[in-house]
């Protein structure tokens, strides 16, 4: 597999795996958690695998290459909370640095855009990886903002337990079952209602695929550019050597 093969066929891989993950965070009625859990499991494993190919399709060592190299990393480490304890301290802290480390390779990767102004496909690149990182940027505050208002939440008095003695079970089950359905409420769009931070993570998740995507097409002009090139010079070089042996022929020619 040729190195501008194995770039191309690892930001298709990346693309796929964004948009995967993304949608595993749409409010779809028809979508259950563990779906939607698998969904964004699934995409950043396909994530990190496109990263990890595209920059071992890259020769030496360049901004680029560093870039997917911490994209890929930070997709790991989502894959690891996603696994460890999605809804727990932990998993949730896995996933917001992991958000972070892919928002850093993407700046990283959009620094190598702007050292050859000449490579096709740059503009695609430099927006595709700066929605990227914005993108990643939203996903890891929204993920900080849930864990914030859970630890808010756990640690304020709880006023109902106090009040439990003077309650049924059956009232204390009920108010839980009511609390569980207004969360999944369906609102006039026909998507489920969410609450701010899930807004957040859903709207970072989307401008994170469309940044994919973008850097996908710049990927395919780029490489081609480099294929064209690298095929003109073959070309070229075959044209001179057989040039050489032209010249070659004609001189034993002329000394018989």
């Amino acid at each position: 597999m040729s190195n501008q093969f194995k770039e191309i066929f690892g930001a298709t891989i990346a693309a796929i795996g964004t948009i995967t993950a993304a949608i595993g965070s749409t409010p779809l009625p028809f979508l259950g958690d563990g779906l939607k859990s698998n969904l964004d499991l699934y995409g950043n494993v396909l994530q990190a695998t496109g990263n990890a190919l595209e920059a071992d399709g890259q020769d030496g060592i360049s901004l680029e290459k560093i870039g997917n190299e911490i994209q890929a990393t930070g997709n790991s480490i989502v894959v690891a909370g996603i696994l460890l304890d999605r809804d727990g301290d932990a998993g949730q802290r896995a996933i917001i640095t992991g958000n972070w480390l892919q928002a850093l390779g993407g700046l990283a990767a959009l620094g190598d855009e702007f050292e050859d102004p000449s490579a096709a496909g740059q503009n695609f690149n430099i927006t595709g990886n700066l929605l990227q990182a914005i993108g990643n940027s939203l996903q890891a505050i929204g993920g900080i903002r849930q864990l914030r208002e859970e630890r808010q939440e756990q640690n304020q008095p709880d006023k109902e337990e106090t009040s439990s003695d003077k309650e049924a079970p059956s009232d204390k089950d009920t108010r839980v079952d009511i609390k569980e359905e207004s969360k999944k409420e369906i609102g006039p769009n026909g998507l489920l209602i969410m609450d701010r931070n899930e807004t957040i993570i859903f709207v970072g998740s989307w401008v994170q695929a469309v940044g994919s995507v973008l850097s996908l097409i710049g990927q395919i002009k780029e490489e081609s550019q480099e294929i064209s090139e690298k095929s003109d010079m073959d070309q070229k070089n075959k044209k001179e050597k057989n040039d050489e042996q032209k010249e070659d022929d004609n001189e034993e020619s002329s000394a018989r």
